[in-house]
């Protein structure tokens, strides 16, 4: 199983495993093909939208079991 990171861009962490994309839809990130999603880091993301990135990885690993 890959190990998704919060340094990872959203676009390295959809590719990695997409069962990630309802946790980020759930937050707020309704743009995952947008140009930010392919320079952004999932820390990155979470701060803008208002969600502790450790929060948010907490979310990822509990939905993809890593």
């Amino acid at each position: 199983m890959a190990n998704i990171t919060k340094d990872m861009t959203i676009a390295q962490a959809i590719a990695t495993d997409q069962n990630i994309i309802p946790v980020l839809m759930d937050i707020g990130m309704h743009c995952l093909g947008c140009p930010s999603a392919q320079s952004e880091t999932l820390e990155e993301a979470a701060m803008v939208h208002g969600l502790d990135p450790d929060d948010l990885m907490d979310r990822i690993v509990a939905t993809i079991g890593e």
